[in-house]
């Protein structure tokens, strides 16, 4: 196997909402698409993130769609300042997106925070602070 992830697939609950919240919200730059299609595609640098309803999601995968909580992934996103994560954070939030862990100074060194998009995904923003600024 190559070490490398070209798409992340997203089960959402209401597809036309997460479109909202990707491209209107956060700006993400969505591929052309169909009305009527009942899949969205985010091609970003180094990989794509996909949206499709939940049920679909499980479905292919052959597992139940049931279940709710963590689900043990979160989906990280890097930014060049911590200006930067403050600023995302906020756009995630005026989108519809519920703040998890308002961004502060972590263990690791960086500075980060938590938003979950309208399904509950969770998504990190951090700035990996790698000097003494």
């Amino acid at each position: 196997m190559e070490p490398r992830i070209t798409l992340v697939t997203l089960g959402v609950s209401n597809l036309e909402e997460s479109i909202r919240f990707y491209r209107d919200g956060l700006g993400l730059p969505m591929q052309e698409r169909d009305d009527d299609s009942g899949v969205a595609f985010f091609p970003l640098d180094g990989t794509w993130l996909s949206l499709y309803p939940r049920e679909s999601l499980a479905e292919d995968a052959t597992i139940s769609a049931d279940g709710n909580g963590f689900s043990g992934i979160t989906i990280a996103h890097n930014v060049s300042t911590k200006e930067e994560v403050d600023t995302v954070l906020d756009e995630a939030e005026a989108s519809g997106g519920r703040i998890v862990k308002p961004a502060q100074k972590v263990f690791w060194g960086g500075y980060s925070g938590y938003f979950a998009d309208p399904d509950e995904h969770l998504w990190e923003v951090a700035y990996p602070q790698l000097t003494d600024d």
